[in-house]
């Protein structure tokens, strides 16, 4: 910051250059495990102080609450803001009115959000009503789904009803306004990033929803072909057939029964379940393991 000599001879500074250093001030030493900031809330809800509004939820919705009593922040209500280095409470605004420190380099007013972290690329979107990361110009937002999808899949995604204004069907955290990454599965349902790699660490390749297979499984089908192949039915069943249900087509097919799976005959998918003729199996995603 350059000092300028007044008429009178005194230092001055530009109005710029000191709102700059005031962005300066504190960064980086504020805040909670969710984000960097030099503000804390007080909750319209409780008449509490807390660092954010996940601090709030996390307080407010733990074991140790009275079911009663518990309840998520209403984000949009927030009116009040505390200053983190004067102590200062005031109304929402990114500057503090008393010391002029930059309460977050980030702001949105409508969500009343704060956070110094601007590396996330955060933006508001006014249709999804909340902001989000990850750059505006990477992002579309699809109004029948009700939500924002990377532009990657703006001409090949498959729109479904508000498809993220649900739980993860894993973990059952809001998929909405979640802070994890959330992906789009190939037959349409969302489900956290995380909670896929942990499916799949457990050998579990079918949607939680709907039961489709999330990838390709071209090459586990071949493996099942030759496991059935090499493990022929006992003669009292050689000629016993089943009615099968496939998950990934949805067709339904007449075929021997085996011990280990029923192959679709429609799309040669083993992804079926049993529906008529005798004691029910099914090939659930897990009898990947059996064969990768």
């Amino acid at each position: 910051m350059e000092a300028k000599l007044s008429s009178d001879g005194s230092k001055s500074f530009e109005l710029g250059d000191v709102v700059e250093c005031l962005k300066e001030v504190g960064y980086g030493n504020y805040g909670c495990s969710h984000y960097r900031r030099r503000c804390k809330i007080r909750a319209p809800c409780c008449n509490e102080i807390f660092d954010c509004r996940h601090c709030h939820n996390e307080a407010k919705n733990s074991m140790d609450t009275d079911p009663l009593d518990r309840h998520d922040i209403p984000r949009h209500e927030v009116q009040k803001v505390i200053c983190s280095l004067c102590d200062t409470e005031q109304d929402v605004q990114q500057y503090c009115i008393n010391c002029g420190v930059c309460m977050g380099k980030y702001f949105c007013g409508k969500c009343k959000f704060f956070d110094d972290n601007v590396s996330k690329n955060q933006y508001h979107c006014d249709e999804c009503g909340i902001c989000r990361t990850g750059g505006k110009e990477n992002f579309f937002h699809c109004n029948k789904c009700g939500c924002c999808y990377s532009k990657l899949m703006e001409d090949a995604h498959h729109c479904v009803q508000r498809a993220m204004h649900h739980n993860c069907p894993v973990c059952l955290e809001f998929l909405f306004d979640s802070m994890k990454d959330v992906t789009v599965l190939p037959c349409a349902h969302t489900i956290h990033l995380e909670c896929v790699e942990e499916m799949q660490l457990h050998y579990r390749y079918s949607c939680p929803v709907c039961s489709k297979s999330i990838r390709d499984m071209t090459n586990v089908w071949r493996m099942l072909d030759r496991e059935i192949a090499s493990n022929p039915m006992p003669a009292v069943y050689q000629n016993k057939m089943v009615w099968i249900l496939c998950n990934d087509c949805g067709a339904n097919s007449h075929v021997n029964f085996h011990t280990i799976a029923h192959k679709c005959l429609n799309c040669n998918s083993y992804n079926t379940r049993q529906t008529r003729g005798g004691p029910t199996a099914s090939c659930s995603s897990g009898m990947a393991e059996m064969v990768l």
